[in-house]
């Protein structure tokens, strides 16, 4: 065994590297002992006829080399010792770097059981949120079908089964606004004045429309004052009480309102605003229509 030069290893006399730092060993070799012949420098002399010159030295028989067990190098397929790091004839390296066989480590806890916990979580974690959005929008939801199936569904007129107004004069009652004639109306002293209009079974309301003034021709139409704005005020059959502002253009002819309104029973019509009324002039509803969804 020898020593090598470099970390101090012992390696075998054959090894032409270092099993332990991969150091080359062929240039830490001593030369070959030399034999005293062979040291000696011969001179040239005369010699006799027929004498014979001094045989050479016969060359020293190569030691074989001992036989090595162990795993084959992947690079040159020479056997190696267990517990080398580099092959003793090419230096390659015999065992796997610590650096290359962390990711190997990490890519297996990727397809091992630590990743497909994960996966697991988050799924639950995405189905919990969707159940909990679902539970919150669920109102929103339940609009967006109504308002849906009030555009596709085609309106059918309701008509109600009374009114009553907070004031009329004797020639323009209330039921004036519901009997179908445009130049009849419903005669009111103007602002805070309502007209109230109730129904025999509950229904969807989808709209309303409205025609304001004495009459629909545009001669006439300004020869009473003309409610421009309105509070819608509709009751649902479970008491809830739903009020929206409502703006008309003074102008003669229908105006329709768009609601979407469920379980209607009542509706009443406040009135806020009115153009051109005058001493001696009332605010004029000529009609009121309602419409369901068919």
């Amino acid at each position: 065994m020898r020593p090598c030069p470099v970390c101090g290893a012992m390696t075998a006399p054959n090894d032409e590297f270092c099993g332990n730092c991969g150091t080359y060993l062929g240039w830490s070799e001593s030369a070959p002992a030399v034999s005293a012949v062979e040291s000696t420098v011969v001179q040239p002399r005369p010699v006799q006829p027929a004498l014979p010159t001094p045989p050479r030295p016969a060359p020293e028989a190569a030691v074989a080399e001992p036989k090595v067990e162990g795993p084959p190098c992947p690079n040159c397929g020479a056997a190696n010792p267990p517990g080398r790091r580099y092959c003793r004839k090419c230096a390659w390296p015999l065992t796997e770097p610590e650096q290359a066989a962390e990711p190997q480590r990490r890519k297996n806890r990727r397809r091992g059981g630590s990743g497909r916990l994960a996966r697991t979580l988050v799924l639950l974690g995405i189905v919990v949120a969707l159940v909990i959005a679902g539970f919150l929008l669920r109102p929103y939801g339940a609009s967006l079908v109504q308002d849906i199936l009030d555009k596709t569904a085609r309106p059918a007129p309701i008509h109600p089964t009374a009114e009553t107004a907070s004031a009329e004069t004797p020639d323009h009652p209330a039921g004036n606004a519901v009997d179908g004639v445009t130049n009849h109306f419903w005669g009111s002293p103007g602002d805070g004045s309502w007209i109230d209009f109730t129904f025999d079974h509950p229904f969807r309301l989808l709209s309303l429309v409205i025609t304001t003034g004495a009459s629909t021709r545009p001669e006439e139409f300004d020869r009473q004052g003309r409610p421009t704005q309105f509070d819608l005020v509709v009751t649902a059959s479970d008491g809830t009480v739903t009020t929206t502002a409502a703006s008309l253009a003074d102008q003669p002819g229908p105006q329709a309102l768009q609601t979407g309104v469920s379980d209607v029973v009542r509706i009443r019509l406040v009135v806020r605003a009115v153009a051109g009324l005058q001493p001696g002039r009332v605010a004029a509803l000529g009609e009121v229509e309602f419409f369901q969804r068919s």
